[in-house]
Order: structure tokens, then sequence, then C-alpha cells
């Protein structure tokens, strides 16, 4: 296995609708967020303070970190609003038979 490779992740049916769902992939941390153009995956700690980004507030397609309110944009990873300036890894995502897969 290389470390490109797909990973199921979670159900579709399981994410938690218009929100951000926390998954675990290894000893990797996952934010999975289903927005209104589709779903899309990230690390889930902030590169900026290293907060839990799914303990955050997920509104469209923006992650806002809960700690200092420095916010991303999920589709993308750019980050979006001060205090953060770099932009958040994000992951490829797609959805095949059901299952939400993300390459790392």
């Amino acid at each position: 296995m290389s470390g490109k490779d797909w990973h199921d992740v979670i159900a579709l049916a399981d994410l938690e609708k218009a929100w951000v769902t926390r998954v675990q992939v290894g000893r990797r941390l996952i934010a999975v967020y289903d927005s209104p153009s589709g779903v899309y995956a990230s690390l889930a700690l902030c590169n900026h303070g290293g907060a839990d980004l799914c303990d955050g507030y997920f509104d469209g397609h923006v992650i806002e970190c809960p700690l200092h309110q420095g916010a991303f944009d999920v589709r993308d990873g750019r980050a979006v609003a001060a205090p953060a300036t770099r932009s958040m890894r994000v992951l490829e995502v797609q959805v095949r038979d059901g299952m939400v897969q993300v390459r790392i």
C-alpha cells in the first residue's frame, strides 16, 4: 500500500448533514464536510492553533476554528479569515458505492 491510496472513511449516509464529521484514518484525524456542493475533507487539526476543526462552526463551505475563529474554505483549503493566513491541507475525496473515500 503506497502513501496515496484511497481509504474508506465513513458511509455517506452516516455523515452529519450540512455539518462536519470527525473520522480517523490510522493515526490521522480527518474532518469530513457535507457541503451544498459535495463532500470535502481536510486534516482535522487547524494549522494555526492546533484546535480540532470538527469542534468549529461550519457554514456552507467555510469551517471556523473554535480556538481563534480563523476560517478556511473547505473546497480548496484557503484561509478566508484572520488570524489564519496559511491554507489548510485538503484531501482528495470520492464517493464510491455509498462510501466516502479520502486519498492520503
